[in-house]
């Protein structure tokens, strides 16, 4: 049953993406990144506010559904947060995918959370961790 809602929430994502879009204008930050191993791509849109706050993000991409919706889920979840809260999140989605770690406070990664089975799915790792791995990317390059 919960597996069912899962693939009901990766679905929703992939079919209706949150923050698909591009940010351009002064202080845009533009970061495209690509999977090797599939060739699914993206890229990611944002904006830091004076604090290090993630003021704004948004992604336009191609790719299977399990890449694009965790693209979706990311910039949903990242949305309002400060580049540290921001690299925690990408350390725990990492963790999920990687190792199999559910986070404690499993509200944390919010509707990431349905992309849990994807640890059982090692070719299916990059996919998920397409936007993260790009988000965390960028933050290290654009942020000091």
């Amino acid at each position: 049953m919960l597996e069912q809602l899962y693939k009901q929430i990766v679905m929703d994502h992939y079919k209706n993406p949150r923050n698909k879009g591009k940010i351009e204008g002064e202080g845009a930050i533009q970061f495209p990144y690509k999977n090797p191993t599939c060739g699914d791509v993206m890229v990611l849109y944002m904006t830091l506010d004076e604090g290090n706050k993630i003021k704004d993000v948004k992604f336009e991409g191609e790719g299977c559904s399990i890449s694009m919706a965790s693209c979706s889920m990311m910039t949903d979840l990242v949305k309002g947060k400060t580049v540290e809260e921001a690299k925690r999140l990408i350390g725990l989605f990492t963790g999920m995918i990687k190792n199999g770690d559910i986070p404690e406070d499993e509200d944390e990664l919010g509707d990431a959370l349905a992309l849990s089975g994807v640890h059982k799915l090692r070719a299916r790792h990059n996919c998920s961790l397409l936007g993260w791995n790009g988000l965390d990317r960028a933050l290290s390059q654009h942020v000091h």
